[in-house]
């Protein structure tokens, strides 16, 4: 999952909530910008213009990260003030540096004492275990250099980190939209790299606003999986979409529900963008539901897709195939199963994306891996089930809401079991609302 930038992670809340996440979700990976600011204060120069390294505060972040059982993509920005070739080119209120190194042999100093670093400090064979991301975006507004030069950058930096250990793994480009593929591998092809993974972004609104189809993900993942060959694929920044106010929605969880399984059949990694609120691109905002990307609000409330996850985790081993003979869903809901030693979970979702057609649907599957009649529990989320920003709307929207209307969101966004029979015929009826989610757990 995703963060904002590194200094974040130098905050109690923050830390709190990843630790939820890691908890809940059993999230073990995070990746976030940022981990060479100015504000992380890694890099500084002497009075002669020598390099003067700080590793202080990324020692109390990635120490944090490890002593809860996780560990970091580490993406490898943005470029310090003193070490950038046009120091007034930044991005975002912290100001993380975009533009190209002033010398590319002082970027490639810093990187391999940073890596000597980490390998000091936590060893080589966990080190190893960790994947080295070089850059964000480079495409999309992230470095105002050209495509020429950030493979250059990829090359120095793929070099510096090498020469530390062949073992470390160091992988890009780190793009919006799966651009850039097919040319990073000819280039690293033709430049003695090799990758130890292709990484991209993906969201639905990177195809439009509006009436996009709900399989355009899969599709272009598709094409992404077969340009990638052989190189592990890696999606470092996906979620819902970029679209205005449905982060905080059911929208966001059916989502989720839908298209993770679809999606995890062409990559190595998904990584969430982001697991909370507490992320600062432009100013921070105060309000609890301010259609932020995280999973979580700043106060930690979970939304709709942290739900989502959440019954994600819950999920067995193996998939099943529902009984396609008696099993009939309409265009906009997917369901599938999926079984462990102790329970079967079928899990249902009713999505589209905006300006498609999306109505109430009635569904009727057939659970061919549950092997009798018996009890079982289901969960909804939707309007009414697990929705604490309308909690809060019903609330007057406070801006700064207090301990007892915290509280009172906090209990609303709990999903509630309800006891639900499943028939001799392992047959499993109901409703589902437009961006519903309903998952059913049978023991075993």
């Amino acid at each position: 999952m995703g963060s904002g930038h590194a200094v974040l992670g130098l905050r109690a809340d923050w830390r709190s909530q990843l630790v939820s996440a890691r908890e809940k979700l059993g999230f073990e990976r995070i990746r976030f910008h940022g981990i060479f600011d100015d504000d992380m204060s890694v890099y500084s120069e002497d009075g002669n213009g020598n390099p003067v390294y700080s590793f202080f505060n990324v020692d109390q972040h990635y120490d944090f990260l490890l002593s809860i059982g996780m560990r970091p993509i580490v993406e490898l920005s943005f470029m310090p003030e003193l070490l950038a070739s046009r120091p007034n080119e930044t991005v975002f209120h912290y100001k993380g540096g975009i533009s190209p190194p002033a010398k590319y042999s002082m970027w490639a100093h810093l990187m391999t004492a940073f890596v000597q670093h980490l390998v000091d400090r936590y060893g080589l064979a966990e080190i190893s275990r960790w994947d080295f991301e070089v850059w964000n975006e480079p495409n999309c507004g992230f470095w105002t250099g050209t495509q020429a030069e950030y493979f250059h950058l990829l090359r120095v930096t793929y070099f510096a980190i090498k020469s530390v250990s062949q073992s470390i793994r160091v992988g890009g480009p780190a793009t919006c939209q799966l651009q850039w593929i097919p040319e990073t591998l000819k280039f690293a092809q033709a430049n003695g790299l090799k990758l130890d993974f292709v990484s991209s972004h993906i969201y639905p609104t990177d195809f439009g606003d509006k009436n996009v189809s709900r399989t355009v993900m899969q599709d272009k993942l598709s094409i992404a999986r077969k340009q990638a060959g052989s190189t592990p694929l890696y999606i470092t920044e996906f979620n819902s979409g970029l679209y205005c106010c449905l982060h905080d929605t059911p929208f966001a969880s059916a989502f989720l529900i839908s298209q993770i399984p679809k999606l995890a059949k062409d990559v190595d990694l998904l990584s969430y963008w982001t697991f909370s609120d507490i992320f600062e691109e432009w100013p921070f905002k105060s309000a609890p539901f301010q259609s932020g990307f995280g999973l979580q609000t700043i106060y930690g409330i979970p939304k709709p897709a942290f739900r989502a996850y959440e019954l994600l985790h819950r999920a067995g081993d193996f998939r099943h195939n529902l009984n396609q003979q008696t099993t009939r869903l309409a265009p906009t809901v997917d369901a599938y199963v999926v079984t462990n030693n102790t329970h079967v979970m079928v899990f249902v979702s009713n999505w589209n994306t905006p300006g498609n057609a999306i109505t109430t649907e009635d569904v009727d599957v057939d659970i061919t891996a549950i092997t009798s009649a018996g009890l079982g529990i289901i969960e909804r989320i939707d309007e009414t089930h697990a929705n604490p920003q309308q909690t809060w709307i019903n609330q007057g929207s406070p801006t700064y809401p207090t301990k007892q209307q915290i509280a009172d969101m906090m209990n609303s966004s709990m999903m509630i079991p309800e006891g639900v029979s499943v028939n001799a015929n392992r047959q499993f009826k109901f409703s589902i609302p437009p961006q519903g989610v309903v998952a059913l757990t049978v023991r075993i």
